[in-house]
């Protein structure tokens, strides 16, 4: 026979009824003696909502064996919350706990998409409007001064979106008639921005200019919309014949914005040095103010 290990306590022998025609065996005279007899372990009842019951008596050489966990609330539920208590209406309650969760989530997801969506503020366009012929509107009556002859042909060109309206106008500027080739260049551009506001892109690209270019400069001017930046150039040699010279003038009123671009190379001129640019400044700030009173004024 094997040896019971001395931690393990005896197995109780189970009772067996008596046979029939027996006499059953008196009860104890002392009830506490029969409190200390030992008897068979109850075996605990299902928990409600439990199929499976509590563990079984210890076997005689080993732990009590392990029972699966209890069965999850079938609907499921978030960690930290008590399972509801089974019996009648369980299954509404699930359905209508799964239901107010759904509720949450969708209010959840709609005020997040309110909240990332833009505000769709309305353009202020400041009373501009782009041109299909932007050259039309084009003032260059200052920079005339030293260009004399008039462009017969300007280029032009436009765009129109929802998101943005574009006019471009390109000049040839010539001192006479005689002139062979330009003896330098004019461009205009006007963008009515209609649905994002471009004035934090516009002064990083106008305010930096110069970063991207080591022969620029870059000035704040007032008196032209929002916020407008004269930036020039100017790598002539001190003879003036050699290298290049260039004004811009970037202006933003509202959402519309604006640049008209004077270049020239001194190779170009042929008997004579191009205007200085302190001087073509001015004629591009005259001619800004006096073309843009043309975009508003249709």
């Amino acid at each position: 026979m094997q040896d019971r290990p001395e931690d393990v306590p005896a197995q109780p022998q189970a009772q067996t009824s008596p046979p029939p025609g027996s006499t059953a065996p008196p009860a104890p005279a002392n009830q506490s003696q029969a409190h200390h007899q030992p008897s068979a372990l109850p075996r605990p009842e299902p928990a409600p909502g439990n199929p499976y019951p509590g563990p079984a008596p210890a076997n005689s050489y080993g732990l009590p064996p392990v029972y699966p966990p209890a069965q999850q609330y079938s609907y499921g539920q978030p960690p930290g919350f008590p399972p509801p208590p089974g019996g009648k209406g369980t299954a509404g309650r699930a359905v209508l706990w799964a239901a107010v969760g759904a509720v949450v989530a969708s209010a959840l997801w709609a005020g997040g998409v309110f909240l990332l969506r833009p505000l769709g503020d309305d353009p202020d366009l400041a009373g501009y409007r782009a041109k299909a012929n932007l050259c039309s509107a084009v003032d260059y009556t200052a920079l005339r001064t030293e260009y004399t002859e008039q462009d017969s042909a300007p280029t032009h060109n436009a765009l129109k979106h929802k998101a943005i309206d574009e006019s471009y106008c390109s000049i040839s500027l010539k001192k006479s008639s005689s002139s062979s080739y330009s003896d330098a260049y004019l461009s205009v551009q006007v963008d009515l921005h209609k649905e994002t506001d471009p004035s934090a892109e516009f002064t990083a690209v106008w305010s930096e200019y110069n970063q991207r270019y080591d022969d620029y400069e870059v000035e704040k001017v007032s008196g032209f919309g929002d916020e407008a930046y004269l930036v020039t150039e100017d790598t002539t040699s001190g003879s003036g014949t050699s290298g290049s010279r260039a004004v811009i003038l970037a202006v933003r009123d509202g959402w519309m914005t604006y640049q008209m671009s004077w270049s020239v190379y001194t190779s170009s001129y042929e008997t004579t040095t191009p205007p200085e640019v302190g001087d073509v400044s001015r004629w591009v700030k005259t001619d800004t103010r006096s073309t843009l009173e043309n975009l508003r004024s249709d």
